[in-house]
């Protein structure tokens, strides 16, 4: 029996790949979600090249990622600051996915340098616990193992012809 395979250029990874899938990009991502908004922030924090940081804030701009807003200093000329959109601040369960990889697989021999938690703030709600990301499905089956998902072809799945 013959399967048919999804074409792979038709992909959200690779189309997500191709806004947030440099390095720099979700960096900034990560600043702006620790609260970085002007260019000058990110420069520092980052250390990157101002033209290089300009060129990512462009695409993540222009993709939706994040907005560009007017603010002035009095006697200086307008500049502008950078906000996440919500399509930006969806990203956080990527970003917290890649440091728990990165914490469980790269950590120093000290451990991890960074750890997610649950907000502490005044309320029954939050518990100052370590966050983790979960795979869940649309039945509510959570903790689901890598091995216990597959990819299928969605509405919009287009295929490659058989050879």
């Amino acid at each position: 029996m013959e399967t048919r395979r999804i074409d792979p250029v038709n992909c959200s990874v690779a189309r997500a790949l191709s806004v947030v899938g440099e390095r720099w990009s979700l960096l900034i991502v990560r600043e702006a979600l620790d609260g970085a908004r002007r260019f000058g922030e990110f420069h520092s924090r980052l250390g990157i090249a101002r033209n290089l940081l300009a060129t990512r804030l462009e695409t993540l701009v222009t993709a939706g990622v994040m907005r560009r807003v007017p603010y002035q200093e009095p006697g200086d000329r307008q500049r502008f600051a950078y906000e996440l959109t919500e399509q930006g601040r969806a990203l956080r369960p990527t970003l917290v996915a890649l440091l728990e990889w990165g914490n469980t697989y790269l950590a120093d021999p000290q451990g991890p340098s960074v750890i997610v938690r649950h907000r502490p703030v005044d309320d029954a709600r939050s518990c100052d616990e370590p966050v983790k990301v979960v795979l869940e499905c649309a039945a509510g089956h959570s903790h689901l193992a890598p091995e216990d998902v597959c990819r299928t072809p969605g509405p919009g799945a287009r295929f490659l012809e058989s050879s």
